[in-house]
């Protein structure tokens, strides 16, 4: 690993190309808040992915992409003499102190749930922020990350089950108005309710349905390829022919993982 003199000075080797690029490249030197942000998003949600395969590599290299454009942001912010790199990070810092009472002041936390709390006491007490226990919550946000924002910042100010096992029966009684009702509000009932449930069991619902879906897609392109091996089209093979390449799929990540 890199010593801190050898990490200030890569970031200030970065934040010269940055000045380089924002002169010299016409593709940069266009560049605006408006025209960055879609990239922006765009590469967050590479960085998700990254984490989700827990691809080190990958992570290293989507995280300077998104350094960029943190960089990019304040670059710009300096043209208009608005605020510049020093600016975000000096905010940050302080925030991060101010947020912290428990390392840099006088308050007490000795577990992850007690900083949890503290956070939301602090949080409405700062100067610019929160007004309300739920506005931080960004309109932007995935629905299934922002259910799980709702649900945990509530909780954190007493909004929560006594036990957690008593979530199953409001889980239950969703799914039951769902059946009696299919409809997109009472299936948005039983997906809030999971999602409750999943944070009782510390459980991170976007993580896990990510999973799934990677798991998903590994095994259903194990099924296509093993059809062109048989020279055969998946529109032309039956239910139970894909079943059984699927299961089979199933079987070799079971015995990787066993190994």
């Amino acid at each position: 690993m890199h010593t801190r003199e050898e990490q200030l000075q890569a970031f200030g080797r970065l934040l010269d190309i940055m000045d380089d690029l924002r002169e010299k490249c016409p593709w940069d030197r266009k560049q605006t808040f408006d025209s960055l942000r879609q990239n922006t998003i765009e590469e967050t949600y590479e960085l998700a992915t990254a984490i989700s395969r827990h691809d080190m590599n990958e992570i290293s290299k989507e995280l300077g992409d998104v350094l960029l454009h943190v960089v990019f942001y304040a670059k710009m912010g300096s043209e208009t003499n608005d605020f510049d790199i020093a600016d975000v990070c000096n905010r940050l810092c302080d925030k991060l102190v101010f947020r912290h009472p428990h390392v840099y002041g006088e308050a007490a936390a000795q577990n992850a749930e007690e900083v949890s709390k503290l956070w939301e006491q602090v949080k409405l007490k700062e100067k610019g922020g929160n007004k309300t226990v739920l506005g931080g919550i960004p309109d932007g946000l995935p629905s299934l990350v922002k259910a799980y924002r709702i649900q945990d910042k509530v909780a954190n100010v007493g909004f929560d089950w006594e036990k957690r096992e008593d979530v199953w029966a409001k889980v239950k009684e969703e799914i039951a108005e769902f059946e009696a009702d299919p409809s997109e509000a009472e299936l948005g009932d039983i997906l809030f309710a999971l999602i409750n449930a999943a944070r009782l069991y510390k459980l991170k619902p976007d993580n896990a349905l990510e999973q799934t879906n990677l798991k998903f897609i590994r095994r259903f392109n194990y099924i296509e390829e093993k059809a062109k091996e048989q020279g055969k089209e998946l529109k032309d093979m039956t239910l139970a022919e894909m079943d059984a390449l699927w299961d089979e799929a199933k079987a070799i990540e079971r015995k990787k993982a066993e190994s």
